[in-house]
C-alpha cells in the first residue's frame, strides 16, 4: 500500500455509519516537517482517527480541530510550526511547520465525491481530489500527468486549488518463487509495494516458504494478464528458465508497468533480447528491460541482489528510465 492506505474508505464507513467524519490533509510544509504534501488523516466525529498527517507531533489538535469542523460542516485550514507556542506544545519540535485542510465529509467533502475517489482507488485508476477553501473539491482522472507520474500532491500555480494526487498503491509481481525472491518480497512491503509471487512450481511457491504472501501457481502469462498490468506495477523476472520468464515479459512489454526486471548474466540476457526480437518487438521496446537486474552495487548474496533490484526499481519509478 501508499502512504494514503485505506483512509479515504475509512473516513466513508464512518459517515455512512453516522458518527461524522473529515478528512485532514497536508497541503504544505516548510522545513524539516515529517509528513510529505498529500499524507493524510481520518478523523471520526467520535475522535477516532487513521493514518497521519505529522507522524504523531500534532494529531491530537488537528483531531480536535476536526471534530469542531465536523460540527460545524465547514472545512478549515490549520497552520502548526515550531515557532507557534501552542504547535510546540502539541509537539512538533522537529523544527518544520506543516498546513492541514480539514474537509468535513457530507459538508466541504461531498459524499460522492468521495465515494467516486474510494472506488477509483479500489479500481487501481489513478484519481486526483482538486480543492479549493471557497468552492467544493471535483475528482478528475485526467490531466495532471507530471503529479501523478511524481505521486506528488501540491498548490497550483494560483496558490489557492490543492491537487491531492491519489495513485494505486505500488505493485510487485515477482516470477519465479527463488531465494531472491524471499529477500524481495519482505523489502518491497516494508516500502509500500503490494507483492505476489507467481510460479506454477508448487514446491517453489509454497506458504511456508513465502509466509503472509499472495501466491499464484499460475503459468506466468496467465497470471500477469489475471491480474492485470498498470503504470503502477513492477515485473521483475527471476526463474533464469525462458519457458517462465518470457511469456510473462512478452506480456510486460506489451504494457506499461513502470519497472521490468530480469535476473541474468549479461550472455544470458543477450540470448533474452534475441528471442524477444523474433517474437517480434523492437529494439526501442526491448531497451524497457532491465537485464541483468538491479543497480551494480557489487552484491553478493540473495539479500543484497534484492536490495540492489528494489534500488533500480525506485529510481526508475522517481526519476524514470
Amino acid at each position: 500500500m501508499n502512504d494514503l492506505g485505506d483512509i479515504p474508505r475509512i473516513a466513508l464507513d464512518w459517515h455512512r455509519a453516522g458518527t461524522g467524519a473529515a478528512l485532514a490533509t497536508v497541503v504544505q510544509t516548510w522545513g524539516s516537517a515529517p509528513r510529505r504534501i498529500g499524507a493524510m488523516l481520518a478523523v471520526s466525529g467520535a475522535g477516532d482517527m487513521a493514518g497521519s498527517v505529522s507522524g504523531g507531533c500534532v494529531e491530537g489538535a488537528v483531531v480536535a480541530e476536526a471534530i469542531e469542523a465536523i460540527a460545524e460542516g465547514t472545512a478549515r485550514m490549520l497552520e502548526y510550526g515550531v515557532a507557534d507556542g501552542d504547535a510546540f506544545a502539541v509537539g512538533l519540535a522537529c523544527g518544520g511547520t506543516i498546513r492541514v485542510l480539514v474537509q468535513p465529509v457530507g459538508s466541504a467533502l461531498p459524499e460522492e465525491i468521495l465515494a467516486d475517489l474510494v472506488d477509483a482507488r479500489a479500481a487501481r485508476q489513478p484519481a486526483a481530489l482538486v480543492s479549493r477553501m471557497d468552492d467544493a473539491p471535483r475528482l478528475v482522472t485526467e490531466g495532471h500527468a507530471e503529479r501523478f507520474r511524481m505521486d506528488r500532491s501540491g498548490f497550483e500555480e494560483d496558490g489557492e486549488t490543492f491537487v491531492a494526487i491519489h495513485n494505486p498503491p505500488l505493485r510487485l509481481i515477482v516470477v519465479g518463487a527463488v531465494h531472491i525472491a524471499q529477500a524481495l518480497v519482505p523489502m518491497a512491503k516494508t516500502i509500500g509495494y503490494d507483492a505476489i509471487v507467481i510460479d506454477p512450481r508448487t514446491a517453489f511457491a509454497s506458504d511456508a516458504r513465502f509466509p503472509g504472501v499472495t501466491l499464484m501457481d499460475e503459468w506466468p502469462d496467465d497470471g500477469v494478464r489475471s491480474l492485470g498490468l498498470d503504470a503502477r506495477t513492477a515485473l521483475v523476472l527471476l526463474t533464469h528458465d525462458p519457458k517462465l520468464d518470457d511469456p510473462a515479459l512478452t506480456e510486460a512489454l506489451r504494457s506499461d508497468v513502470f519497472y521490468i526486471g530480469a535476473l541474468g548474466s549479461k550472455r544470458t540476457h543477450a540470448a533474452r533480447q534475441e528471442r524477444m526480437q523474433i517474437a517480434g518487438f523492437s529494439i526501442g521496446e526491448l531497451g524497457r528491460i532491465h537485464g541483468p537486474v538491479g543497480l551494480d552495487i557489487g552484491a553478493a548474496g540473495p539479500a543484497e541482489i534484492a536490495l540492489s533490484i528494489l534500488a533500480e526499481m525506485t529510481r526508475v519509478l522517481r526519476r524514470g528510465a
